[in-house]
Formats: C-alpha cells, sequence, structure tokens
C-alpha cells in the first residue's frame, strides 16, 4: 500500500511540476531576452550617448559643479598637483568624469537608453526618405564588395528583414493536404498561386503551400499542387501553428474527434454461493 501511494505521488509531482513548468517558462524566458537586449543597448550604444551627452554638457554649460570635498577627491584620486584647478581642460575632464559617472547608473542612464531610441526611429525615417534609400542602397553595394562582409552581411540582413521587415508573410487560409505521399495527411498553409509557367505546363490551377515543421513553425516547406488536392480547414492560421508547435496535441475544441462512448453491458451477478460450487 505504500509503495502505491509513493508511485501515486512522485507520478502527481512530475505531472504537476512540468505543468508549473510549461505555464512559467514562457515569461521568464520573455522576461530575460528583454532584459538581455536591453543590457546588449546599454553596453554598446547608450553608454558612448551618454558620453557624448555628458561632453557637449560640461563644454557649453556650467552643469555639474564640484564641490570643494569632490575637487580634493579627484585630485587624490587621479594624483595631480595641489593647483590642477587651475587648468581649464583638467577641471572640464573632471566634471565631465563625474557626469559620466552618475549618469552610468541609476534612473539617468535610462536617458542614453531613451535617446539610443529616439535615434533609432529618426534613422529608419531618413532612411525611409528617397534620398535615404539611394544613400542605403550605395552603403550596401560598397559592403557587399567588402571581404568578409560580403560572406556575412547578405544572410544578417535576411534575417533582420523577416524579423522587422514590413513585407511579411502573409498565409491566405489553413488547408489539408496529402504530403508527402498519398494517405499521410499534413496541414498547410496558402501563400498565394503558383508560378505562372508551371500552371501552364500543368494545365491546372495550382497553389502554393507551406508546411511548417515541428516544433518551429518558421522552417518547413513549400510545395505547389492542384486546388483540386486541397481542403479547406475551419481554423484559423492561430490554431494551425499551435498545433504545429505543440506536435499536434493542441486541437481546436471545435475538431476534436470525439469517439463515442462505449456502453459497458453488465455481466451476470456472482453470488458468493455459486462460487463455491464453481470450486467443488
Amino acid at each position: 500500500m505504500a509503495k502505491a501511494e509513493n508511485k501515486g505521488f512522485t507520478s502527481d509531482f512530475r505531472q504537476f511540476f512540468a505543468r508549473g513548468l510549461a505555464t512559467l517558462l514562457p515569461t521568464v524566458l520573455t522576461i530575460v531576452v528583454l532584459v538581455k537586449c536591453f543590457e546588449f543597448v546599454q553596453t554598446n550604444i547608450s553608454i558612448h550617448i551618454t558620453r557624448g551627452v555628458s561632453w557637449v554638457t560640461v563644454k557649453y554649460t556650467n552643469y555639474p559643479t564640484l564641490t570643494p570635498e569632490e575637487l580634493d577627491s579627484y585630485q587624490k584620486e587621479n594624483k595631480l598637483a595641489q593647483d590642477w584647478f587651475n587648468d581649464p581642460k583638467l577641471v572640464q575632464k573632471s566634471r565631465h568624469d563625474k557626469m559620466t559617472q552618475d549618469w552610468s547608473n541609476g534612473p539617468k542612464s535610462l536617458v542614453g537608453f531613451a535617446i539610443a531610441i529616439v535615434l533609432v526611429y529618426v534613422l529608419g525615417r531618413l532612411l525611409a526618405s528617397f534620398i535615404g534609400r539611394r544613400l542605403w542602397n550605395s552603403f550596401e553595394v560598397t559592403v557587399a564588395r567588402v571581404p568578409l562582409f560580403k560572406q556575412i552581411y547578405p544572410y544578417v540582413k535576411q534575417v533582420t528583414e523577416f524579423l522587422f521587415g514590413e513585407n511579411k508573410i502573409e498565409f491566405n487560409r489553413v488547408v489539408g493536404v496529402e504530403y508527402p505521399r498519398k494517405g499521410l495527411w499534413s496541414i498547410g498553409l496558402v501563400t498565394g498561386e503558383s508560378f505562372k509557367k508551371i500552371n501552364e505546363t500543368a494545365n491546372d490551377e495550382l497553389l502554393s503551400i507551406f508546411i511548417p515543421s515541428s516544433p518551429t513553425p518558421v522552417t518547413g516547406y513549400v510545395i505547389t499542387v492542384s486546388k483540386n488536392d486541397v481542403i479547406d480547414l475551419p481554423i484559423t492560421i492561430e490554431e494551425a501553428l499551435r498545433f504545429t508547435i505543440s506536435g499536434g496535441v493542441i486541437v481546436p475544441d471545435h475538431q476534436v474527434n470525439r469517439p463515442n462512448k462505449i456502453e459497458l453491458i453488465p455481466g451476470p451477478v456472482v453470488t458468493d454461493h455459486q462460487d463455491e460450487k464453481q470450486s467443488n
């Protein structure tokens, strides 16, 4: 009896632990990705913007001012002469160092991050203009001729355009198609009409269908089939992707194939007296 209880507890623990992990992981991983992106921008972009803002502020304003204690501390840390504050360049450098240090930590460090976002937005607006596109195209042509860059840049550009580009792949509807052979059905997403030459050669109306792979639907296969060889499925794109990602586990409620309930036929009731007769 104790073994059965232990087995039941172990099974329940694994089941609910896996359920809790599946519930928490998407949120936790999303937070981790956002934090890592923020740290990347802060470390590689924001800090340089902060230094530039600090340099301009110190050069053209009186901010920040240094107290006598801060001047004395700066003099000792940098091992400067006692009359170093008579040199305007050294005083300006000390103010610049203080402002950069203050703005690199705490809430003020978000200023550089905010400026980076604004600069990226402004850059996007400039590149959207006619002159901006011409200049950027010239830059890309130049980069494509540079050794090493021309082997890496085109593929990185394809990935970024797929993630952030405006020309997204639009799926028309969800269909079922016998692929990769007759008798095996796959879930496909219609992307549009096929090539004109293929239609003319096949003398048929064909469709281009993307077959997503499981569990990563961003990869898959593109096939061309006749319109008569596909069936429309009454599900949304999101439901089809959830079905693919889950490996066929998550099926839309209105498409669950519920078998008929099995009716149990009661058998004859056997009494203890009959058991004794059978044993004799």
